[in-house]
Formats: C-alpha cells, sequence, structure tokens
C-alpha cells in the first residue's frame, strides 16, 4: 500500500506559498520552504512508484499486457509468482 503524505506537510507548504505571495518570506522560511518542496516530492515519488508497480494491466480481449519491466519487480517484491 503506497504511503500517504501527511496533511501537516501539504498544510506548511502552503501557508508558505501564500505568505511568499502577500509579504515575502525570510532567507529561513525560503530554506524551509525548499526543504519541504523536495520531501513532498521525495514522498509523491515514492507514492507513485508503489502504486504503479502493485498495477497489472489488461488489454479490452483480457489478457494481461503490463509491462516486463513492471512484472520482474513484482516477481522481485514477490507479488506474482508467474
Amino acid at each position: 500500500m503506497s504511503e500517504q503524505i501527511p496533511q501537516k506537510l501539504i498544510k506548511r507548504i502552503n501557508e508558505l506559498a501564500h505568505k511568499k505571495k502577500t509579504v515575502g518570506l525570510s532567507k529561513s522560511e525560503q530554506a524551509e520552504q525548499k526543504s519541504l518542496r523536495e520531501t513532498y516530492l521525495a514522498l509523491f515519488r515514492k507514492s507513485f512508484r508503489s502504486d504503479v508497480e502493485m498495477m497489472r494491466v489488461f488489454n479490452k480481449a483480457g489478457q494481461e499486457v503490463t509491462p516486463e519491466k513492471v512484472r520482474k519487480i513484482q516477481k522481485q517484491k514477490g507479488l506474482r509468482d508467474d
């Protein structure tokens, strides 16, 4: 199951973005904003990768057409036995 991005993190990012648009940010707030954004992106990428790795793709005829690269990862993680 994919990891959720904490709402606290999103809330703080949005607070800093709003403050930047209205009154501006101090140097420490700019550094905090950069760090929070990097953390957000890392968590998003991890979650997205996990979602894609869990996915199985089928065509209209019902045949599995999951890409070989994804199948290999699923086998390594023990999610497939074929």
